[in-house]
């Protein structure tokens, strides 16, 4: 597709430019790339020389690919971060099975608004029924309390808007715009499918844990220059602001509906809020202590592991098998590198 976009020149003058933009998923060995894309971790390595050199990933709705400019000027690192948007011109290679992109230019790109979903990895469900999905099992909670409490979330217009489109991560996992409420819908709907195999969950608590586990990323990331960590999200991060949503949120829903949440049902949601990443070292407050909070950090981890292997196989790439190879590189999130291919694909005759 074509589209106009301003870009910066190294002047730091405007001018307008119409480029071609290849999708990064139809990109194969060997092929010039010209066009915006969104940047990604940018960083500064050192090449065997000690001279100072590029490394950086590039994104558009297809995909992602690491790209690298071997000369790179130190001082331009602050000018190319400042859209979260850039303007490449360079070629594909293959290196250890996986495409990546050489740099011969590189520049910040301002995009509009429109531009932004053709240049962002987004969902590939559809944003508004999967919210509407959400409500309707949401409305099955019992407690009126608990009812009353995921009413007065739903009802706040500028943070669902926020939940509709916000990525679920940077990197990791469903990284793209919708990928929250993806990650979420797709706990709920695991959740209520297990839940009658362990009757003596409380399933009330089980489904607004998942609701509300991850709702402070909404807070905690910007992704309207490319994805990126907000002021909040530095300083707070979603998880304590999730918990100090909770107690406001609680407040403002048994005032409003009349039905107060028992004090201990509140002490357990922002539990499983605080200790939903399971362990310490990996950003929990506390270790999850109930059978509530042990089951959702659990199912957290399950569907972020395994959407983060599914991510890195990439079964629906147009590479050939013989120039991926077998395995992916190592995803250091696993721990471990990807045999990517599906063994029974193609073999039911």
């Amino acid at each position: 597709m074509s589209q106009e976009t301003t870009l910066f020149t190294s002047e730091g003058k405007s001018a307008m430019t119409e480029q071609t933009h290849l999708n990064l998923s139809e990109v194969q060995p060997n092929t010039y790339i010209q066009g915006v894309y969104s940047l990604m971790n940018p960083q500064i390595g050192t090449t065997r020389a000690g001279k100072p050199y590029l490394k950086c990933l590039i994104r558009d709705a297809s995909g992602e690919a690491a790209a690298r400019q071997w000369t790179f000027d130190e001082s331009a690192m602050a000018q190319l971060n400042s859209t979260g948007f850039v303007n490449v011109a360079g070629h594909s290679q293959l290196y250890n099975g996986q495409v990546q992109i050489i740099l011969e230019q590189i520049s910040p790109a301002e995009i509009s608004a429109d531009q932004i979903r053709a240049l962002m990895p987004t969902t590939k469900h559809d944003i508004d029924q999967m919210f509407e999905e959400l409500k309707t099992i949401l409305g099955t909670l019992e407690h009126p309390a608990m009812k009353a409490l995921a009413d007065a979330y739903l009802a706040d217009e500028d943070l669902m808007a926020n939940f509709k489109f916000a990525p679920a991560a940077m990197n990791l996992h469903h990284a793209w715009i919708g990928g929250l409420l993806e990650h979420t819908l797709q706990l709920i709907k695991i959740a209520d499918q297990i839940l009658p195999l362990y009757p003596h969950l409380n399933r009330d608590l089980v489904l607004m844990g998942l609701f509300l586990h991850d709702l402070g990323k909404t807070a905690e990331l910007t992704w309207d220059k490319g994805f990126n960590y907000t002021a909040d999200g530095n300083l707070i991060g979603h998880i304590v602001r999730g918990a100090i949503w909770l107690q406001f949120k609680a407040a403002i829903a048994g005032k409003q509906s009349g039905q107060k949440l028992p004090p201990e049902a509140l002490r357990v949601l922002q539990h499983i809020i605080i200790s939903h990443h399971g362990v310490p070292e990996y950003g929990a407050a506390k270790y999850p202590s109930t059978p509530e909070a042990i089951f959702i950090s659990l199912l957290d981890n399950l569907d972020a592991k395994t959407q983060m292997a599914l991510t890195a196989a990439d079964r629906d790439s147009n590479l050939a098998d013989d120039v991926r190879g077998d395995f992916t590189d190592k995803v250091w999130a696993l721990e471990t590198k990807v045999y990517w291919k599906d063994p029974l694909k193609g073999s039911e005759a």
